[in-house]
């Protein structure tokens, strides 16, 4: 079981690596998600979760779709909280912006597409087609209600350290 959460870890780590040397996933530090969590450190508690999630299942994961879309399932690089009318409607909007910024920095996979743009629902209403999918969608929720609720330990606050300290911040 140590083996398995060990090799998760280090999965997860070489996908967060790999995101901020090619893409923009830097950004995601400056702007705030849920209270005082940013999208950065939200996105890598969705990918723990859904990968927690995904372990107890007694089914088949592609687990580099799953780690890959929890972590870019909020890759829409902007302030929701700033009163902008592009803003508007954030929550049913953001997936799409999500998956076009995902796009413009990483080949992303039909699974991994799936992933990001179906991660609101049932706010938007077309459902998750895969079962990553779907265990990132419950996942985001319960992240969401524990960090909105102040429940959240903030354990990921370490990430956001580590990846200020190893990577530029590309704007």
């Amino acid at each position: 079981m140590k083996k398995d959460r060990k090799a998760e870890r280090q999965r997860i780590n070489q996908e967060i690596r790999n995101l901020c040397e090619k893409g923009r996933f830097t950004q995601t530090i400056r702007f705030m998600q849920h209270g005082d969590i940013s999208v950065c450190e939200h996105c890598i508690a969705v990918a723990y979760l859904s990968v927690r999630i995904a372990r107890a299942l007694p089914i088949h994961m592609n687990y580099r779709a799953l780690i890959r879309g929890a972590l870019l399932h909020d890759y829409f690089l902007y302030d929701w909280h700033e009163k902008d009318r592009s803003h508007s409607l954030h929550g049913f909007r953001h997936p799409g912006k999500a998956v076009k910024n995902a796009g413009e920095d990483f080949r992303l996979s039909k699974r991994e597409q799936n992933i990001i743009l179906r991660h609101m629902f049932p706010l938007t209403v077309i459902p998750p087609a895969c079962r990553e999918a779907w265990i990132v969608c419950i996942a985001d929720k319960i992240c969401a209600v524990a960090e909105t609720l102040h429940l959240s330990r903030r354990s990921y606050r370490r990430y956001v350290k580590w990846i200020k300290r190893n990577f530029k911040d590309k704007r």
